[in-house]
């Protein structure tokens, strides 16, 4: 470290023996964050192998195309003698299974869980080998796990010609924020989705999803995807064909492939703003993320300066977004290993869906009555999407608002997912059902993601030393000793993230949203469709001004279903249960005020 960075680094370590950041001022808070971000973006960077052609940094043609690495923020540990110690079914079933569903109250709904996988399908997918692996359930914990055996295959490990990190896993999906869930990460998927005719994406006359001769649905990536995911497709596929549309009426000289381009551009920036400045806002419910997350899209001097006179100063007071060129800090652009790890977020999935009635008029509150509950089973895959369409768009969404997701804690691992029917590549189910619980626990180990304690050394954070420093639940800390005795290095990554006192407003621990801090700026100041091409002449005057009127998902929503928005939602954000009350006005300025 320079100097300078090791000031920095005792700045912040001192705070953090406080444990006060989060109860700083805004403006103080921010500081501290800024300065954690830029040690983050110095010293938890590493580029692992040579990548193929990509398109998008104009400074590394081998940044984010499909086949890339999987980068690292922290250093890989290598666990091939303790893959199964402790076995990763004891702890799937002693510190993950749902015993009874704790939700997350009125904070997140059900299409928040959903939006998550919607972005993890644009995202990520690790690419898998040939050889199979097989987990038995031992005979201690065999009766509580659904599965007594199941086999899966193994990550497939490329070599990556570098001295260090000398292998790595390959991303079968393209990392940048470019849509791919709608538009699909390759040639061959591409064509499939597209009308060609007008710029178009393909979608039924019902407004959902338009399928195969097989039943499969027709979108970017639906890969173990389920109706919750597929709704949200079917909406955004909704957004990029009026994008489309306008564009067609503004420009009458475009032909479909410039309609096309143009309008994925659009309605690619309308996602990452949406997941910026409104899903991630509420997942981490604070005053300091709020002011947080909206200066990385518009900057301390906010969006009013910025409409009127444009992108001024760099990141910190103009923000990331309209930046002059893209800045990847030396490091070729990739998603990580320890990104990966820490989306694992399939505690927010619910037992069973929530069926209301949209027939009916609401209550005060805009709540539907409930008809039925449906299990999740009849929601997935192929059966999900034969379920949907009988649901229908509107009861599916307002559904989803009204339904609170499942909370990010130790035994909340939804039991239906530890039986699962998995795809292969070609979207179709495979023999093997799988417990995705314990699969989660196997494959940060494979995949040489370092133990909790190690990871959160690895981001400048105080490790624990005893179970306690981890949680006040006494339970908890008898079944962590149970399955882990004193050994608090075993910590295994997943459960030491559910484990972990939660900041008050945040729905995920502090050691995630390190991993947040870091990646959430990276995906949009590296990209170069958001910073040098971030203009009129690449988007349009008309898409950009499409953009930069769009500031929620409850935007969206109205643009298209306004019935929707006008009678099923009481919420700010769509990404909250929809029947809580909104938010309520605060005189004081956002940078002046004092987290309670």
């Amino acid at each position: 470290m320079t100097a300078l960075d090791i000031f920095r680094f005792l700045i912040i370590h001192s705070i953090d023996k406080l444990g006060v950041w989060h109860k700083l001022p805004v403006i103080l808070g921010l500081l501290y964050l800024a300065a954690r971000r830029h040690l983050h973006q110095r010293y938890n960077l590493f580029n692992v192998g040579k990548s193929p052609v990509g398109y998008t940094d104009p400074f590394d043609d081998g940044a984010g195309a499909q086949g890339t690495f999987f980068g690292r923020n922290v250093h890989p540990v290598d666990q091939s003698k303790t893959l199964l110690t402790p076995d990763p079914m004891v702890v799937a079933t002693k510190l993950l299974t749902r015993r009874k569903l704790k939700d997350n109250e009125k904070q997140f709904n059900v299409i928040a869980a959903s939006w998550i996988q919607f972005m993890v399908h644009d995202w990520m997918d690790h690419m898998e080998d040939t050889e199979q692996v097989e987990l038995v359930a031992p005979s201690k914990v065999a009766d509580g796990c659904p599965l007594k055996s199941f086999k899966f295959f193994k990550t497939k490990e490329a070599s990556t010609d570098l001295f260090e990190n000398r292998t790595g896993s390959i991303n079968t999906r393209t990392p940048w924020w470019d849509g791919s869930v709608l538009y699909g990460s390759n040639e061959e998927m591409l064509k499939k989705v597209r009308t060609y005719k007008d710029g178009k994406l393909k979608i039924d006359d019902d407004g959902l999803l338009a399928h195969d001769k097989d039943g499969i649905a027709i979108s970017g990536d639906v890969r173990n995807s389920w109706a919750g995911v597929s709704s949200l497709q079917a909406l955004f596929i909704k957004e990029h064909n009026a994008v489309c549309d306008v564009l067609k009426k503004e420009y009458e000289d475009m032909e479909d492939e410039d309609l096309y381009r143009r309008a994925r551009l659009v309605t690619s920036a309308v996602i990452a703003k949406v997941h910026t400045i409104d899903w991630t806002v509420e997942l981490l419910k604070t005053d300091t993320l709020l002011a947080g997350m909206r200066g990385n899209w518009y900057g301390l001097l906010g969006k009013k300066f910025k409409d009127k006179f444009g992108h001024v100063g760099g990141s910190i007071l103009g923000g990331l977004v309209g930046l002059k060129k893209p800045n990847n800090h030396g490091v070729t652009y990739s998603l990580t290993e320890e990104f990966t790890s820490v989306y694992r977020m399939h505690q927010l999935l619910p037992d069973s869906f929530y069926l209301r009635d949209v027939d009916v008029d609401p209550d005060e509150n805009k709540s539907p009555p409930l008809i039925k509950n449906v299990p999740m089973s009849n929601m997935i895959g192929l059966k999900g999407e034969e379920t949907s369409k009988k649901m229908g768009f509107t009861a599916l969404l307002v559904s989803m608002g009204h339904q609170s997701s499942g909370a990010l804690d130790l035994w909340n691992y939804p039991v239906w997912l530890r039986d699962l029917i998995a795809h292969d590549t070609d979207n179709k189910d495979r023999p093997d059902h799988v417990d995705l619980a314990a699969l989660e626990v196997y494959r940060d180990r494979e995949r040489k993601v370092a133990r909790y304690n190690d990871f959160r050394r690895g981001l400048f954070l105080i490790p624990i030393s005893k179970w306690e420093d981890l949680t006040d639940n006494p339970t908890a800390i008898t079944a962590l000793r149970d399955v882990y005795g004193d050994d608090v290095e075993q910590l295994d990554i997943l459960v030491g993230l559910m484990a972990e006192k939660k900041i008050k407003g945040f729905a995920i621990s502090e050691t995630a949203f390190i991993i947040f801090l870091l990646m959430a700026s990276r995906r949009l100041e590296a990209d170069s469709f958001f910073t040098c091409y971030f203009n009129e002449e690449v988007y349009t005057k008309k898409g950009l001004e499409w953009v930069n009127t769009t500031e929620s998902l409850k935007d969206v929503i109205e643009r298209h279903h306004p019935e929707i928005s006008k009678k099923w939602i009481n919420s700010s954000s769509a990404f909250s249960v929809w029947d809580a009350p909104p938010n309520k006005p605060n005189p004081i300025p956002l940078y002046l005020r004092i987290p309670h």
